[in-house]
């Protein structure tokens, strides 16, 4: 490993060694290694954090915000790199095509990881890299879709034995089935106990549920004519909202 003095980083950076001794004593930014002699020595990862430091402040940071700023960027990087391999575990066993293994991973990841980070960092990711594939993934994401609604099912009716609000959930103009099936898991963790309706439909019409609670879910943003037409509902005295997931 290479490492740099403050003379050396200050002329490579071109900023003042002053600046240097300051972003470290005063704002902990920096923490470089200490020779025998006692003399400050920066290594190749300081150097790019100078550079980053650099660009947060000359886009406007205060330097006093800049290590919030870093830490925080720190901890999104390595969430990414968890999700990443939490990801590539999920498709491996897929590639053995053996139900029962994938059965366990599904099911020890729902006890060890929160319902909402799981769907969005681990399921979601992970279907929409099989479905890029045309001719070497149908019978897996086929798989994974099995079971992924197979063990949603038995949350949802573990979730009917606790506290909440009953409601119907409804996919409208989405064929995404097993989306659906993760969106009602998702509303479960958060006060809900989601009934689903099978099959998307083209229009929920609440007036068929009287009395009860509806969330439709679509899969993206509202068309101006689905919101028009979920706020003409929602006059008409139904209790029926948008799931954006």
């Amino acid at each position: 490993m290479t490492l740099y003095s403050i003379g050396e980083v200050a002329e490579r950076c071109a900023i003042n060694p002053v600046t240097l001794r300051a972003w470290q004593r005063r704002y902990g930014l920096l923490k470089p290694q200490r020779s025998e002699g006692g003399h400050r020595q920066f290594d190749d990862e300081d150097i790019l954090r100078i550079e980053e430091i650099k660009r947060l402040i000359k886009s406007g940071v205060s330097v006093g915000k800049v290590k919030a700023l870093l830490e925080a960027n720190q901890t999104t990087a390595h969430d990414h790199d968890a999700w990443r391999l939490q990801q590539e575990e999920v498709m491996t066993v897929l590639r053995f095509v053996q139900p029962a293994k994938l059965r366990a991973k599904i099911a020890s990841m729902g006890r060890e990881i929160p319902v909402d980070t799981l769907i969005d960092h681990v399921f979601i990711p992970v279907r929409q890299c099989l479905s890029l594939d045309k001719y070497t993934s149908r019978a897996m994401i086929s798989l994974l879709d099995g079971l992924l609604i197979d063990y949603v099912v038995q949350r949802l009716a573990e979730s009917r034995n606790t506290e909440g609000q009953d409601t119907l959930m409804i996919g409208w103009e989405s064929d995404d089935r097993t989306r659906l099936w993760l969106e009602a898991w998702r509303l479960s963790q958060h006060g809900w106990r989601p009934d689903v309706l099978a099959d998307p439909l083209d229009s929920p019409r609440p007036e068929l549920f009287p009395g009860q609670h509806v969330f439709v879910w679509t899969g993206k943003a509202l068309t101006l004519r689905q919101q028009e037409q979920l706020e003409h509902w929602q006059k008409q005295g139904f209790a029926i909202k948008f799931h954006a997931g």
